[in-house]
């Protein structure tokens, strides 16, 4: 009965461990292919922002890391600071709207800033080049965004824009490429485009995880007859 029960349970085991690692083949496959798509969507032409018409089919998977333009013109009187931490070290990112001149506006991650930057007056008609972002709703650094006080924590589109009263944003926003100087503020492309990859580690774990536990089972087997062997030879 114990032998039974035993490897009713290994059986279980494996089987289990088995399908974990083929989740994790199956992941890999699919993270692969995510990470070729946006590689391809970073480094493709830029196409014109999406205009309202196709707001409804942006997403994560299907848009994000896109380089997109626009023309208009930036409205320094209502932007407003994110706070960020980068290589560069703490600061802000800063977070402009920008009117097409279609109908609606964007806001543009400018860059980044460090702590007493101080900033610009009045609008400027600009081109604008970057990576379209998806936004970041709710808050970051463990702290949720508080428009009252324009204290935020993350880059939450639709909150940023009623806290700033802009009319028929879109639900995304635009990271900025470099521009200007080294020393030019704010400092641009910044964008940290990483996907981490451990899935062909994590199956070798559950096949491997898999394979002990049979060799572990057929070792309890060989035990097993070997006692069996050894109380019928003493009988």
């Amino acid at each position: 009965m114990t032998v039974a029960l035993t490897g009713l349970l290994a059986l279980l085991l494996v089987a289990g461990f088995v399908a974990l690692g083929v989740w994790q083949v199956q992941r890999l496959a699919w993270k692969r292919a995510l990470i070729a798509s946006v590689d391809a969507r970073i480094h493709a032409p830029p196409i014109a922002a999406p205009a309202p018409a196709e707001w409804p089919s942006i997403t994560a998977q299907a848009s994000e890391y896109r380089r997109i333009s626009a023309h208009g013109v930036y409205r320094f009187d209502r932007q407003t600071l994110v706070r960020a931490s980068t290589a560069r070290g703490s600061g802000y990112w800063v977070m402009t709207p920008f009117d097409t001149g279609r109908g609606f506006t964007i806001l543009v991650n400018r860059g980044f800033v460090p702590p007493g930057w101080k900033t610009e007056s009045g609008n400027r008609p600009a081109a604008v080049t970057g990576l379209l972002r998806i936004t970041e709703p709710g808050g970051g650094f463990l702290r949720a965004n508080d428009p009252a006080t324009g204290r935020w924590y993350s880059r939450d589109v639709a909150a940023i824009a009623r806290a700033l009263r802009l009319d028929r944003t879109a639900p995304y926003f635009i990271d900025a490429q470099a521009a200007g100087g080294p020393d030019a503020l704010p400092v641009g492309g910044m964008t940290v485009v990483s996907f981490p990859n451990n899935h062909l580690v994590y199956a070798i774990t559950w096949f491997a995880l898999a394979l002990m536990t049979a060799g572990g089972y057929m070792l309890f087997l060989r035990e097993e007859r070997r006692l069996r062997t050894a109380g019928g030879g003493a009988g």
